[in-house]
């Protein structure tokens, strides 16, 4: 396998969004970079590595175009890309706009809204469960008769399981209605103007363990890189964390890994990295919903730590012709885990363990993202947890043994009492 090598000193990539990460790949590569952020998520390192920062609403066409034709005239990038979720349609679209190759903008909106992806996917005839958009209260009523009991509501054009609603019986279905209504042109995070709630998806509920599939697409051939065996609980929907290699008799390996490659030939993927997220149940592999880029989850870190493959990295150089093609998929030569802590609601009074854990040489990151004072809310979605754990061990079994045990160690003390009267308050305030 090739690595990605520096770029001769000509090379320029216009860059939509991203993390520090995404940045720091570009310029591990030797290539000058003209970064278009949202101002949002401007921040004093990116500003610093960047060679060109344009601050704006990536996601508004109308401003982005005339802003873009500029930029290239200026500095004449190479291509445009985009690793984080909310620049993914708009580098597309751009990559299109100045004849780059590349996954066309068709392809990446209907791989981000999960109701032209069950359009698609059912058109093409690869759809074996019962699925339909939200109307009115009614909807619910008539999915219900027609799919049964669970089924689950989900936004169509949403992240970190922002919104998901699982019904369970009839009895449900009013108060599935009020939170549906409650979402309704509210952001998906806590942090960003980038994403905004406005349409509602039904399905069947899906059964069996749940994984991702870590790909990345050469010019249409797909080569899966990883399947990561997701750490649930069905109680709700926040994931406790990723594992890999999963651990699949060959057989399953097989099956999920050929679901997937085609649903991406049905979708239309063609380049760069993909995750993929699907149950294996009754009803064999059925996808959940995909993304065209790297997953989440420091799903990327365990990677690195297995296979010695950087999906990030590749995702920056592919479209600058930087590395060669995979032959095929990579063997794991360790096990990763990531695990994410978790607490009871409430406010925080102290954190600490964090930095003996860090210490560690088989801890490949950790973070909480919390301090005493902060409020923890009850657990709904991915943006509920605290923070994390990610490391490397000989196998799966061990790393997700070790990652269980060092984030135990990781200390965050919650007073409840606190948490509710902060509660209390908050919805007298609202009343008021």
């Amino acid at each position: 396998m090739t690595a990605p090598t520096p770029a001769p000193a000509d090379r320029t990539v216009l860059l939509v969004g991203g993390t520090d990460q995404h940045l720091e790949r570009a310029k591990d590569l030797g290539v000058r970079v003209v970064l278009l952020q949202h101002p949002d998520k401007t921040n004093a390192y990116q500003t610093a590595l960047a060679d060109v920062l344009l601050m704006i609403d990536y996601t508004d066409w109308a401003t982005v175009r005339p802003l873009a034709e500029a930029a290239r005239e200026v500095w004449g990038f190479d291509t445009v890309v985009s690793l984080t979720e909310g620049g993914l349609d708009m580098a597309a679209r751009l990559n299109d706009h100045f004849g780059f190759p590349g996954t066309r903008p068709e392809v990446s909106r209907r791989m981000r809204n999960k109701y032209l992806m069950r359009q698609h996917l059912t058109d093409h005839g690869r759809l074996s469960i019962h699925w339909d958009r939200v109307t009115d209260r009614k909807s619910l009523d008539a999915f219900a008769d027609r799919a049964g009991f669970p089924f689950i509501v989900k936004p169509t054009d949403a992240t970190a399981s922002f919104g998901l609603i699982r019904v369970n019986a009839t009895g449900e279905l009013d108060a599935a209605w009020e939170r549906i209504e409650e979402l309704r042109g509210r952001r998906t995070d806590r942090g960003s103007t980038l994403y905004t709630v406005t349409e509602f998806l039904m399905e069947s509920y899906l059964d069996g363990p749940e994984f991702s599939v870590e790909a990345f697409s050469f010019a249409g051939r797909h080569v899966v890189v990883a399947v990561t065996e997701k750490l649930v609980d069905d109680t709700h929907f926040a994931e406790l964390g990723h594992a890999l290699p999963a651990r699949l008799a060959p057989g399953e390996h097989a099956r999920i890994t050929a679901a997937v490659a085609d649903f991406l030939d049905t979708m239309g993927v063609t380049d760069g990295p993909s995750h993929t997220e699907l149950r294996l149940g009754s009803r064999g592999p059925v996808v959940i919903e995909s993304h065209n880029r790297v997953g989440g989850g420091h799903i990327n870190e365990l990677v690195r730590a297995a296979y010695g493959i950087d999906l990030m990295a590749y995702g920056m150089a592919w479209p600058l012709g930087l590395v060669e093609p995979l032959a095929g998929p990579p063997k794991a030569r360790a096990g990763a885990c990531t695990r994410f802590v978790l607490r009871d609601p409430g406010t925080v009074t102290a954190v600490s363990g964090v930095e003996e854990v860090a210490a560690r040489a088989d801890v490949l990151a950790v973070e909480v993202s919390v301090s005493p004072g902060d409020p923890v809310r009850p657990l709904r979605d991915n943006w509920d947890r605290l923070g994390f754990a990610a490391v490397t061990a000989a196998d799966t079994d061990a790393a997700i043994a070790l990652c269980e045990r060092l984030t135990r160690q990781i200390r965050i003390d919650v007073d409840p009492a606190a948490g509710a009267a902060d509660e209390q308050a908050a919805l007298v305030g609202a009343a008021a």
